[in-house]
């Protein structure tokens, strides 16, 4: 689930969309919405999840303050929705959301032109499109994968299709009933095509970056944000923080950070916003120092008696 906006004002004092996607069927759910508040977000979750789709097992959020409030989680956890937030500053985590943000988006962009007012009236349309659509993830419909059945779509009246050509009441109702009967194996199919697309694109990835992990104990620099630097530094402002001290490593590129006077930092944070502080010995240093200053005494010593002696045989040569 995510927030999109703000958009242009539209009627009824609408700027902001409220979104969600299930990571299976790839279905979008979206309410316009001129306030996001965590009432809101209660109430979309009530009226476009729960009533129509029964309660979910997880819901993947970012850190807004609607989502992480305190009202919010106890609704989540009374009706046994198992809540995770992103590690800050990671919006991959809730890549799925981000993905039907930019559909959203494209086609709001080629459909309203000049009217920018007129977006909630465009919504309707540009979801039912995309539910009609194959995914290239499960090779298959939002709508189809949803309600085990293709959907008449408005193009079929005008173009007339094959099905609607040779409509039989009684036949319909026995190939319905036989698609509801396949639609396990409908799913089952379209999980091992998303299994498989997953696979190719983490190897893909995984060519070209090496992977970094933290143990507990370990001290980090912590990448810092545009919201967490000082704006009056300006262009010279840093760019990592700290350092900090790993305190626990959830197991999944995320971990937990407490300042070196033991203070937590709150939410978790992902491997690619940390790196490792890089302690110097100074003992082991200065030693190291040192050698290497006696070995150069020892070779100007030598290159000076070398210079020496030749200039003696020199002489005596003369």
């Amino acid at each position: 689930m995510d927030i999109l906006g703000p958009f242009p004002l539209a009627k009824g004092q609408l700027k902001f969309l409220l979104v969600a996607i299930d990571y299976f069927t790839k279905r979008i759910e979206a309410c316009p919405l001129a306030k996001i508040t965590t009432k809101n977000v209660q109430r979309f979750t009530w009226r476009n999840i729960i009533y129509r789709f029964g309660i979910s097992h997880t819901l993947v959020t970012d850190n807004g303050r609607q989502f992480i409030a305190q009202g919010f989680e106890d609704f989540l956890r009374e009706l046994g929705i198992k809540h995770l937030p992103t590690s800050m500053e990671h919006p991959q985590t809730n890549g799925q959301a981000k993905a039907a943000n930019k559909v959203i988006l494209r086609e709001l962009k080629k459909r309203i032109g000049n009217a920018k007012g007129q977006w909630p009236d465009e919504l309707p349309s540009i979801l039912c499109a995309y539910h009609c659509t194959p995914q290239s993830t499960t090779q298959e419909p939002p709508y189809r994968l949803t309600y085990g059945a293709d959907a008449m779509i408005p193009v079929e009246v005008g173009e007339t299709s094959h099905r609607r050509q040779v409509f039989n009441s009684k036949q319909n109702t026995q190939e319905l009933a036989a698609d509801l009967d396949l639609v396990d194996e409908l799913r089952d199919e379209a999980q091992i095509h998303e299994e498989a697309c997953k696979l190719r694109a983490s190897r893909r990835y995984n060519t070209r970056v090496r992977p970094r992990s933290f143990r507990v104990g370990d001290l980090v620099w912590r990448l810092l944000g545009e919201a967490r630097k000082d704006t009056s530094d300006g262009k010279l402002a840093p760019t990592w923080g700290g350092p900090f001290r790993v305190t626990e490593d959830l197991e999944n590129g995320a971990y937990r950070l407490e300042e070196l006077s033991g203070k937590p930092i709150p939410r978790t944070w992902n491997a690619t916003h940390l790196k490792f502080l890089f302690q110097l010995n100074f003992v082991r240093m200065t030693c190291a120092l040192f050698s290497r200053l006696s070995l150069l005494s020892q070779k100007t010593k030598k290159w000076v008696l070398t210079k020496r002696v030749f200039n003696e045989a020199h002489l005596r040569n003369q």
